[in-house]
């Protein structure tokens, strides 16, 4: 197991930018506004051949009682409890803040060990930019500035000694990546706590609480999966504040990163555009996909029966995957869900033997032909299998580029149902063999 650093101070201090730095990547949004990040974000770093966790967190209010910022602050003490090393970022350009005192005092009955960080101190020499942080009690405060990357070095040099050596988990098997997705407040970050079992993300009757595509690991039935909880899609129009604008793009980016998609309905309310919309980029993105229907507790018969034909009728397209109808918060449906995940991954890494598609290719015509373009009828040949996630079906022949797309549907029909292809997108591809006397000298 590696071991965990958790990134925490007040909001705006640089944490995702120090987070960014460490795991070399763009995963944490940034911005100059405070409370972006609101869930806890982990990312892995290194240094050398040291392998270690980092935990962004939003930031910690200790006096906030209710509301976002509230929520924000115990999933910083969450954080707090599951590290075995805590940075406490503080703003050099501000200097000590009450605020910081008080988590400095929090900081001290966690019995964790602390190194307290002044960050933005660019121009500074390191003794002026530390001089007022002594007095918060947590030793000699280290000098970075993690937009430059100044003295980060340096500070996980000393961070890495503080760390245990712990032996390394072997992964057993492949983890199944599973992004939930979905409009805003359709209950995304609830059934991400109801699988866990915890309140790993921030559950709040306000849309847009999620930000960031938070990924988690965890197991089930001894099967490892990595939840992506991501942020709720809204309609284009609806996308004012740039910060959602790229939270928008790191759903997408996830859903491109999952293997396996849950996409989230509210029964509670008719089945949108947008809901197609994001179905439509799902398959698009050649996703495997399960589609739940969440708040199913909340209604009467009547209503059942009329989201059932809404979903029939607006999802039509999306004939090949499972529909549950559940509950996030009861919860019940969640292992048929599940089970369907299971099976829609399988499918997706199906391998499919060039024989037996072959053969069901010749099946196929012999049950029905291409229909004819001018005097030439397609003639398939053969099939294999060029990929997967999503599997894709080459066929080969003769004059394949005349085939129609209804008949294109037919083969994809009958490929899915030979080979159990339920929940996965399926691509068929022709390849017209080239006739070596069309190019004349």
């Amino acid at each position: 197991m590696k071991p965990v650093i958790a990134l925490v101070g007040r909001p705006n201090v640089g944490k995702s930018t120090l987070f960014n730095r460490l795991t070399r990547t763009r995963d944490a949004l940034v911005a100059n506004q405070p409370g972006l990040t609101r869930d806890r974000h982990y990312g892995l770093g290194r240094l050398g051949p040291r392998e270690y966790l980092v935990v962004d967190t939003g930031g910690l209010e200790p006096v906030a009682k209710d509301g976002i910022y509230a929520e924000m602050a115990k999933q910083s003490r969450q954080a707090i409890v599951e590290s075995d090393l805590v940075l406490f970022l503080v703003d050099g350009r501000q200097g000590v803040t009450p605020h910081d005192h008080v988590i400095a005092a929090e900081l001290r009955k966690a019995k964790r060990d602390v190194i307290l960080v002044v960050n933005k101190t660019e121009g500074y020499t390191h003794s002026m930019a530390a001089a007022d942080f002594f007095e918060l009690g947590l030793g000699e405060p280290e000098t970075i500035s993690a937009s430059h990357g100044d003295g980060v070095r340096q500070l996980m040099d000393i961070a890495c000694e503080k760390l245990p050596v712990l032996p390394e988990d072997e992964e057993g098997g492949r983890r199944i990546k599973v992004a939930i997705a979905g409009r805003p407040n359709v209950g995304k970050s609830t059934m991400v706590n109801t699988l866990l079992g915890e309140e790993r993300v921030i559950a709040f009757d306000l849309p847009g609480t999620t930000r960031d595509s938070i990924y988690i690991d965890f197991e089930r039935n001894d099967k490892p999966y990595t939840l992506i909880d991501t942020a709720g899609l809204r309609k284009r129009g609806k996308v004012f504040e740039s910060v959602e604008k790229f939270s928008v793009i790191k759903t997408l980016q996830a859903i491109e990163d999952a293997n396996v998609v849950i996409l989230m309905l509210d029964a509670q309310q008719d089945i949108s555009d947008q809901d197609a919309s994001i179905a439509g980029f799902i398959v698009e993105a050649g996703r495997s996909l399960v589609l739940a229907v969440n708040k199913w507790d909340s209604l009467d018969d009547y209503r059942k029966e009329r989201i059932k034909a809404e979903v029939g009728r607006k999802l039509t397209f999306l004939s090949y995957a499972k529909f549950h109808y559940v509950s996030a918060t009861k919860p019940f449906g969640i292992a048929a869900m599940m089970k369907s995940v299971d099976e829609a991954h399988a499918a997706a890494f199906a391998k499919l033997s060039t024989p037996k598609l072959t053969r069901l290719i010749q099946e196929c015509v012999e049950h029905q032909q291409p229909p004819r373009k001018g005097i030439f009828r397609p003639k398939l040949r053969y099939a294999h299998q060029g990929g997967q996630n999503p599997p894709i079906v080459i066929v080969h022949g003769t004059a394949l580029d005349a085939i129609p797309d209804n008949y294109k549907r037919y083969l994809e029909t009958r490929i899915r149902d030979r080979f159990k292809l339920d929940g996965t997108p399926l691509r068929v591809e022709f390849r017209s063999n080239v006739n070596p006397f069309d190019k004349k000298d």
